[in-house]
């Protein structure tokens, strides 16, 4: 079956941010396109969608709509939402590749990957559609927002595909620096295998019994007094995988605020005591070109400086 076009929208990003669109019920029967946006957007909007409708901020594939504008069946609207108030996350995203298909950069510490609840603007992937100009740029995978390192990125959708499915086929080496404590009568290397399961709404992610869904290769790489600074190797992209496979052996990472138990949420510009865990290399076959690519991160963890 082909897939229905999308139509284009007709309002620019704002600041990285993609405009919200709404498409009209196929069988509905308001009287204006206001009342339906009533109907379906949140409880307590009303006075900021009569400004938006006054104001032409809504728009439809013809232009501005306002309050007296008929129900369209299977018509769309755009607008842009209110923004969130966000503190600035203060640090660099630095490139580390840039090729006519895919951006790879470094990430820092607590800035989220793509827009998601109250962390809007001030993610990387807003950052670098505002900054760079590239409004059509896609995550091919995602990084924890207190995790660092190397996060790539498709410049051309119709080049999504393909890197997507490196990870998703698990076709990408990635190796992950963290400190945590030393444990003296822990054997290492070793691989950690079990079930992880992260419910929707719940910060923490647990183990529980069943088929194995989650590998990982964990290395000591040096010890100073009383820490060890450990090479992680994911097998599988689990959510929080390294972290509570860490964890589960005695190891929480240094700073982590959520294993082994949830600290109550830190203040929102406090940037001072990063999880100490970092992307460190990606390394794969491009499956455009051919090419082996190898990246590694230009940043360090701050407890092992």
């Amino acid at each position: 079956m082909r897939r229905r076009k999308r139509p284009v929208a007709p309002l620019p990003q704002r600041f990285g941010v993609d405009p919200v669109q709404v498409r009209m019920p196929q069988d509905g029967s308001w009287p204006t396109i206001g009342q339906y946006l009533v109907h379906r957007l949140p409880d307590g909007v009303d006075a900021r969608l009569a400004e938006m409708l006054r104001d032409g901020e809504i728009l439809g594939p013809d232009g501005p709509i306002d309050a007296t504008t008929p129900y369209l069946p299977g018509a769309s609207v755009w607008f842009h939402r209110d923004l969130p108030a966000e503190p600035t996350v203060p640090f660099p995203l630095t490139v580390v590749h840039r090729d006519e298909n895919i951006l790879v950069v470094d990430k820092p510490h607590f800035l989220a990957t793509t827009p998601r609840g109250s962390h809007v603007v001030q993610t990387a992937l807003s950052r670098l559609r505002h900054e760079l100009a590239l409004p059509e740029l896609s995550p091919a995978h995602r990084l924890d927002r207190l995790t660092a390192g190397l996060v790539l990125f498709v410049v051309r959708p119709g080049a999504r595909g393909a890197y997507q499915g490196l990870f998703r086929e698990r076709l990408v080496r990635k190796e992950y620096l963290a400190v945590a404590r030393f444990d003296p009568g822990l054997a290492l290397p070793r691989t950690v295998r079990n079930r992880i399961v992260k419910e929707r709404g719940v910060i923490a992610a647990h183990e529980e019994a069943g088929p194995v869904n989650a590998e990982s290769r964990i290395e000591l790489l040096e010890r100073r007094g009383p820490l060890g600074l450990y090479r992680l190797e994911p097998h599988t992209g689990r959510t929080h995988q390294l972290r509570l496979h860490m964890c589960s052996l005695g190891l929480p990472l240094l700073n982590d605020p959520v294993y082994p138990e949830v600290l109550p949420a830190a203040d929102p510009q406090d940037f001072r005591n990063p999880l100490q865990l970092l992307a460190n290399r990606l390394e794969f076959t491009d499956p455009l070109t051919g090419r082996e690519v190898c990246l590694q991160s230009g940043r360090t963890l701050a407890a092992w400086v």
